[in-house]
């Protein structure tokens, strides 16, 4: 049967959302809204797109930011675009440099976890590249918003009060104090329907708007990063800023039964999904609900991190390529691998054989898969005074393991966790799904497409289904929702299962599947404020 999200498998858990002119599934109302109205003006998927990433900074700051990284999936005039704009490290940022402060693995706030963000330059890349209408048009919203205030959603207030509580327990240095200023500026987080403004924001989004984003890398906006930096012993500067630009690249994808599952390459670790499912290809799945699906996806997804963790970096430094880790024949000799009882994961040879998702389409056919992030929240606790810029702490994934390739060092980009996902099928394009969610996004990428093509669910309810996540070792948590007898038969087959009170761990995914007649089809995020907004 030729695929069509209209006809798959529906339950009455959730509605579905249709639509034809366009459609924004974010993790936000107010940002789905922004996406639809530049539309309206006038403006494609990707001024949609730009819009709404700049809208989620604002409404959703627990989970991104102008000061963290993005990378973008785009589809239009008939070909698949891929654009990684994360940042390296600073050039004084050393191996040598990190040992001799006596780090023995990388912190998860203050400067040393900063790199260059990225945001900022992806709005730019996309506008310039494929937008209709100008930076300046697309940001507007965002600027409106951040400068009169909005609502706090439910559950970003849940995260914002989790946040909160952290820094106030470990963030002690001065240098952190204007965090507390800009998100905490009542002595705690915001509550649920409570309004929060930032006019300093609004600002440096207006002259992001007004310099396509020269002034964050080479104007003012940079030269207040480097002062602050500076100040406090941070190791960026304005040359590491200067020096930036996002990369246009080759997406990369595995055809799984039928299906061309595509993601942005190395540094990010959208191959780790990649892999799974290369992996995945050699089994048939006969029902969704039964222990044996379930052994054989994690079992899967545990060798797929294996390799990942030792193979993926900045792809200058990576030991094998891309093209080793997705050959079949690598794929089936990992297969083989899979029994009857869990493993401890180990990485293979193949030489020998904190995060915000939104999917946009217009009515012209061009969509876009993208994803922005902070990193942990709201990133490594520091605010660069004066602009309301919370800066990533991205650097927190590379290691300081020496020889590594994905030791720390300068110029140097680390493993990265964001992943936007796009499908194709005979070379049309079906369209952009994700699961936001550090660790979690290549598991959840791999659950979203195996409950879309194995089990034929529409997309609201192959989000919706519940999730499992691989820890380490052989420790597998699950939402409280999954199967009882699942949980049980798993762990008589050797996998550790952990049963979480809370969902946050788990992800929250967007999806659009478009049909052949032009139809679009949106399932959007139960476990958060998501939304789907569509004309």
């Amino acid at each position: 049967m030729k695929f069509n999200p209209l006809y798959h498998r529906y339950s009455s858990r959730r509605n579905l959302v249709y639509g034809k002119n366009g459609m924004v599934a974010s993790s936000h109302p107010l940002a789905s809204q922004v996406g639809i109205d530049i539309m309206k003006k006038g403006g494609n998927a990707i001024d949609a797109a730009i819009a709404t990433a700049a809208a989620l900074t604002v409404v959703e700051p627990t989970s991104n930011g102008i000061g963290g990284d993005a990378f973008a999936l785009v589809w239009i005039q008939g070909k698949l675009h891929g654009l990684n704009s994360s940042g390296p490290a600073p050039k004084m940022l050393t191996y040598e440099k990190v040992k001799e402060m006596g780090l023995k693995s990388m912190p998860k706030y203050g400067f040393v976890p900063v790199t260059v963000p990225g945001v900022p330059a992806a709005w730019a890349e996309l506008s310039k590249r494929f937008g209709n209408l100008s930076l300046k048009e697309a940001l507007e919203p965002a600027i409106a918003i951040a400068e009169e205030g909005h609502p706090v959603a439910p559950t970003v207030a849940i995260y914002w009060d989790e946040a909160f509580k952290n820094y106030s327990d470990n963030l002690k240095g001065e240098e952190f104090k204007h965090w507390f200023e800009v998100f905490a500026p009542e002595g705690r987080a915001p509550k649920v329907g409570e309004v929060w403004k930032s006019a300093n924001h609004a600002r440096t989004l207006e002259e992001i708007a007004n310099t396509n984003a020269e002034s964050f890398y080479r104007g003012d906006l940079a030269e207040k990063i480097d002062k602050f930096s500076k100040k406090y012993g941070g190791f960026i500067r304005k040359e590491d800023l200067e020096e930036y630009s996002p990369q246009w690249v080759e997406p990369i994808r595995v055809n799984y039964k039928g299906y061309d599952v595509w993601e942005i390459p190395p540094n990010g670790h959208g191959i780790v999904a990649l892999m799974a499912l290369n992996i995945l290809n050699n089994f048939d799945f006969k029902e969704k609900d039964c222990i044996d699906t379930y052994h054989i996806l994690i079992e899967a997804m545990k060798l797929a991190f294996a390799d990942g963790h030792e193979y993926i970096a900045d792809p200058r430094f990576m030991k094998v390529t891309v093209e080793e880790l997705l050959s079949p024949e690598y794929g089936k000799k990992r297969a083989k691998l899979i029994g009857d009882e869990a493993l401890m994961p180990a990485y293979g040879d193949p030489k020998s054989g904190g995060t915000v998702y939104f999917a946009v389409a217009d009515g012209e056919g061009n969509m876009v898969s993208y994803i922005q992030s902070n990193y942990m929240g709201f990133g490594s606790g520091l605010v660069v005074p004066e602009t309301g810029i919370a800066l990533h702490n991205r650097g927190n994934n590379f290691n300081i393991i020496e020889g590594h390739a994905n030791c720390v060092g300068p110029c140097k980009k680390p493993y990265h966790t964001i992943i936007p996902g796009f499908l194709t099928k005979d070379g049309k394009p079906i369209g952009p799904f994700g699961v936001m969610g550090a660790f979690m996004q290549p598991q959840g990428h791999v659950q979203v497409v195996t409950n879309t093509i194995d089990f034929h669910l529409n997309p609201q309810d192959a989000l919706d289904a519940p999730r499992w996540q691989w820890i380490k070792d052989k420790t597998v948590a699950v939402e409280q929702a999954f199967p009882n007898h699942i949980a049980l038969e798993l762990q008589a087959k050797g996998h550790k299962v952990i049963v979480e009170a809370s969902s946050g761990s788990f992800g929250r995914g967007q999806i659009i599947w478009r049909d052949e007649e032009g139809v679009l089809c949106g399932g959007t995020e139960s476990r958060a404020d998501g939304h789907i907004a569509v004309y």
